[in-house]
């Protein structure tokens, strides 16, 4: 028998603890040909994309949340998301296929339980972009532009405020992030301010790929500029 590289995955809502039923996909079948300049991963087989599936949506209260999340809820906070959230919804399951639309869907879901669960902002700036992904992988450019922004500005939060400390970013990925965002949305003297900060700090970097990418990248704007 053909094994299907989508499979269900039993979870527990961390808001109202309640077990359900998300899709997921099996790592052997996720094959990454590349990625692009703002570390989005290209699938060799678009059909089979993780990125869709990153998100679960509970059906009973319509929390939404992703690996990122923290199981703590600040005091208020559960208040806040029974009011602006369950008490709006409807019962819908996404535990099934997606497609790009909903998988946007699912996404701003979490990205509105985030931010009512006062989430901290590195995670708000990973989910806002991929949003800005997937418009892209759409063609929806003005919406594409408009999360990148808000990315970007998230991102520049999490770097003043230390935020990435003790998670899986670094300082200098941080700061490539703040750089290359900022590039694609036309905010270019940011863009050289970011790029510069990272050259000025490539000594002490142990991220040797990412000094690589920001000379492509500082080479790319000279070349423009």
């Amino acid at each position: 028998m053909e094994i299907s590289p989508f499979y269900d995955k039993k979870v527990a809502c961390i808001y109202c603890k309640q077990n359900f039923t998300t899709t997921k996909i099996r790592s052997r079948f996720i094959r990454v040909s590349s990625h692009e300049s703002d570390f989005k991963p290209v699938y060799s087989n678009p059909e089979v994309n993780p990125i869709f599936y990153n998100v679960a949506v509970c059906p009973h209260c319509g929390f939404s949340s992703t690996d990122d999340f923290s199981s703590y809820f600040a005091p208020g906070t559960e208040e806040d998301i029974a009011a602006r959230i369950t008490s709006q919804w409807n019962g819908r399951s996404f535990s099934a296929a997606r497609d790009i639309n909903e998988a946007i869907e699912t996404y701003k879901l979490a990205y509105l339980s985030a931010m009512f669960k006062k989430e901290n902002v590195l995670t708000l700036a990973g989910l806002t972009l991929r949003i800005a992904w997937l418009y892209r992988d759409k063609g929806a450019e003005v919406e594409e532009q408009r999360f990148l922004t808000i990315a970007r500005n998230f991102y520049t939060t999490a770097f003043s405020e230390g935020d990435f400390t003790g998670t899986q970013m670094s300082e200098t990925r941080v700061l490539y992030l703040i750089a290359e965002l900022s590039w694609k949305i036309g905010d270019e003297n940011e863009a050289i301010k970011s790029f510069s900060r990272i050259l000025e700090r490539q000594r002490t970097s142990s991220e040797p790929k990412l000094i690589e990418m920001t000379k492509e990248r500082w080479q790319d704007i000279r070349a423009i500029k």
